[in-house]
């Protein structure tokens, strides 16, 4: 009986222990190890289908644990876990910026920054500026300058600025450079000087180049500069880095990517100083067939750094008058723009890029040229190695013709949009170069969100800012007016996160808090679902790439 007793004393024990057991795991969940990160009293969105706003999310290593309720999530705290109080701010997905060049960017950094200057005066107050803290500074090289601010710059006007030394100033729009005097004499341009093909030296009466030069000619300019060597280019990506990281973005697309700058992301990676997710393009009429296939095995999908994207620039902007357009430009001329790449030549490369398993992005502004990609894409044979699907991309969206709309979603093809460009070219630009009838139907962001086609929201840097906040901003007000075509918040936070993740085919691993995805976020100083007023005032307060904490706003 006591042997009994003993027996059925014990049963007892070890089913008391099972259950505490299962009860204390179900509430750790801890079976992989303690939770290392928390950030509770938040708005924390999902950006995912639902629209889903927590109140918590816990991290453990480099992964999503948990988005709930401040009770439930904040079971998990134990004494090793970091505890970030976001005081009713929001919490976001780390922002994925499609569209930027980064070593381009950095090397940008050492200029001046001429976004938002309004007038050639504040273009001289920013010149002076700088001058006065490089004074030896061989080149002065800048970005940002708005055809609004001066709509026919010229070289004597950069003269009167800065005449003792080469200056290069390279437009919002990335068409085209204005140079001065000293520039030109460097780049040896002269009347006698022929435009390159794809290319414009404009030109006075006279003949004499005015100091602007547009499309291919600008290279003319650009190899005459100073090349920045390995070192520096290197600095430059840890530089971009940093800014990134400041300004919430864990992920980039690297459209711009120059052929060697996939070797500085991968020491980088080496070194464990990529603090950025990188998707690196390959320009794609630079690159053979063979040599595809080797980058492709040397770069596979990886979640710090990939390839798998090739890059066509197929026209120019409405501002330089280079994009394509299916009716001429008025009142000033009557050329329609120009196609880099013809038809016949685009399709070809198209297919054989899908043929090798490539992801496609074409640069086209214009409705002509937005037309001719969509063709080209829609015709491109289907990529066994892309079971989910191609994801063609047409690159710096701002003009489709109603008829095109549609054929977005049809045929998957993402549009890949540059937000801050509808803030940064006001109406009057627009309506000297297509006329007041067209003008006001850039960027049409809502128009194809509602047909269907997939938006992915990029800065357009070192051209633009490298700034979401600024974009998403961009896109729910639409300074240029056009009401019509403004997103609501949580469509605008998707384009630079779940949807851009999906235009780079990572949807199953970033751009949405949700369990096992990577632990990218960015941390608000405002709850900008709130109110219009708490999103202007938005800040980044912390930056957490791959779960621990790169970066925290000064106090």
């Amino acid at each position: 009986m006591a042997a009994r007793l003993a027996t059925l004393l014990v049963a007892a024990i070890v089913a008391t222990t099972l259950v505490a057991g299962l009860i204390v795991g179900a509430q750790r969940d801890d079976s992989s190890g303690p939770v290392d990160l928390i950030i509770h009293n938040a708005r924390v969105y999902a950006a995912d289908d639902a629209g889903a706003i927590a109140e918590a999310v816990a991290i453990r290593g480099n992964k999503i644990l948990k988005a709930g309720g401040e009770r439930e999530v904040m079971r998990y705290r134990r004494p090793q876990t970091t505890v970030v109080d976001a005081r009713g701010a929001a919490v976001l997905p780390g922002f994925i910026d499609a569209h930027a060049s980064m070593i381009a960017g950095g090397l940008a950094a050492d200029g001046v920054a001429l976004f938002g200057a309004s007038s050639l005066d504040e273009i001289r107050e920013r010149i002076d500026s700088f001058v006065a803290a490089h004074p030896d500074a061989a080149w002065i090289s800048g970005t940002g300058w708005s055809y609004d601010a001066v709509s026919d710059p010229t070289r004597a006007q950069l003269d009167a600025i800065l005449s003792d030394r080469p200056a290069m100033l390279r437009s919002l729009d990335g068409q085209s450079l204005w140079l001065n005097t000293k520039a030109l004499a460097e780049a040896r341009i002269t009347r006698r000087t022929p435009a390159p093909k794809n290319g414009a030296i404009v030109r006075d009466r006279r003949g004499e180049p005015t100091g602007v030069l547009k499309g291919s000619a600008m290279a003319l300019a650009e190899r005459a500069a100073p090349r920045a060597a390995r070192e520096d280019r290197s600095k430059a990506l840890q530089t971009a880095i940093r800014a990134a990281q400041r300004h919430g973005i864990t992920s980039v697309h690297d459209v711009g990517a120059a052929p060697d700058d996939l070797d500085l992301y991968d020491a980088a990676r080496e070194g464990g100083t990529l603090g950025v997710r990188v998707y690196a393009s390959v320009p794609a009429a630079a690159t053979a067939a063979a040599d595809l296939d080797a980058i492709a095995r040397r770069f596979p999908d990886d979640p710090l750094l990939k390839t798998g994207l090739a890059a066509i620039r197929l026209d120019g902007s409405v501002e330089s008058q280079g994009a394509a357009l299916l009716t001429p430009y008025s009142p000033r001329g009557d050329g329609d723009g120009m196609l880099l790449v013809s038809p016949a030549e685009l399709s070809r490369m198209v297919s054989t890029l899908a043929a090798h398993g490539w992801q496609v992005a074409i640069s086209a502004s214009g409705d002509r040229g937005v037309r001719v990609a969509l063709d080209a894409l829609g015709a491109a044979p289907a990529a066994p190695a892309r079971p989910k699907g191609s994801r063609h991309r047409i690159e710096q969206v701002v003009l489709v013709d109603a008829a095109d709309v549609p054929r977005f979603g049809a045929l998957g093809i993402v549009a890949s949009m540059q937000p801050l460009h509808a803030a940064a070219d006001p109406l009057a630009t627009w309506s000297r170069n297509l006329g007041p009838d067209r003008a006001p139907l850039g960027w049409p962001a809502h128009t194809l969100s509602a047909a269907g086609a997939h938006l992915a929201f990029g800065s357009d840097w070192p051209d633009l800012p490298l700034d979401p906040l600024a974009g998403i901003r961009a896109a729910v007000a639409r300074a240029d007016g056009q009401t019509a075509e403004q997103l609501t918040l949580k469509s605008a936070i998707n384009a630079w996160t779940s949807a851009a993740a999906w235009a780079s085919f990572d949807e199953h691993r970033k751009g949405s808090i949700k369990p096992d995805m990577l632990a990218d976020l960015v941390v608000l100083s405002t709850d900008i679902f709130a109110s219009r007023a708490k999103l202007e005032a938005a800040e980044v307060v912390m930056t957490i790439f791959d779960g621990k904490v790169v970066y925290r706003r000064p106090s």
